[in-house]
This record gives C-alpha cells, sequence and structure tokens, in this order.
C-alpha cells in the first residue's frame, strides 16, 4: 500500500463533502480503536465516485449492502441502540428501515479514509490488496487471487 496515496483520516460525516467523485478504494475504522474494519471500493457511479458511496451509506440506502449490513448487525446486538429504536416505536415515531441504516452508521462513529485509482476496475484492485493485508474486518466477500505458482 506504500505505493498508494492515502487521504487523512477523518470524521465520517465531514469528509463527504470532501471526497473525490472518482473511483478509488475507501477504509473505515471507529474513532474508538485505531484498527481497519471495513473496506470497499467505488466505481464511477454515475460521476460520483467515492463520494456518492459514501453517500449511500450516510443517508442509510446502503443497509443491505457490505457495510451497511456489518454496521447493523452489531448496532442491533447494542441493547441500548435498540431500545433506543423500540422506544421511538413505543411513543408512536416509527422509522422506516434507510433511517434506521443511517442511524446505525451514525452509531459506528466512523471515520474514513481513501485512495482513487484510474477507474473500477483497478479500484477492485486495490481493494482486493488492502482486504488482504487486514485482519478481523467487518467485510463478508474476500476475493482469493492464486498464482499458478502457488497450485504448484
Amino acid at each position: 500500500m506504500d505505493e498508494i496515496e492515502w487521504s487523512e483520516w477523518r470524521p465520517f460525516g465531514e469528509a463527504i463533502a470532501d471526497a473525490p467523485r472518482v473511483p478509488g478504494v475507501y477504509m473505515f475504522r471507529q474513532v474508538s480503536s485505531p484498527s481497519v474494519v471495513y473496506v470497499g471500493s467505488a466505481g464511477e457511479r454515475r460521476g460520483d465516485g467515492l463520494r456518492g458511496r459514501l453517500r449511500v451509506y450516510a443517508s442509510g440506502k446502503g443497509l443491505a449492502s457490505g457495510l451497511g449490513e456489518a454496521v447493523f448487525d452489531r448496532a442491533l446486538a447494542d441493547a441500548e441502540w435498540v431500545r433506543a429504536r423500540l422506544g421511538e416505536i413505543e411513543a408512536g415515531n416509527p422509522r422506516r428501515a434507510k433511517e434506521w441504516g443511517r442511524l446505525a452508521i451514525e452509531w459506528a462513529g466512523f471515520e474514513v479514509c481513501w485512495a482513487t485509482t484510474a477507474d473500477k476496475k483497478s479500484a477492485e484492485a486495490l481493494e482486493d490488496r488492502v482486504i488482504a493485508q487486514h485482519d478481523g474486518l467487518w467485510n463478508r466477500r474476500r476475493t482469493i487471487v492464486l498464482k499458478l505458482d502457488d497450485l504448484m
């Protein structure tokens, strides 16, 4: 990862406005821990690249995506977070699923950094390399790349 230029770590909510509108790879970590918890990539995404992908997470629309699902699973394991959602329901203020997804992202307390790439294919290749360098990620998808020499 040394040849790749990564942005500074920034609070997720603040970073979205500055995220580039080109393809690339992003890493998330929680403010409470320096360990990377999730690595993802963004392609062109209708001309919005990394910024577009981060906006999807911030809006809660990424609830069924890799990071969205991983965060939501962890939020649901936090009894205090669930009690707050139950309190909203009991008070007659239920929320839509995407709003719960947004609240889960906020609950996680993320910081994010990114590196840009030339295109989606390059972003996916970099994502695979970065994932291979980190243990304990929340990612469910992990591409395994084998060289012919590894099979002999």
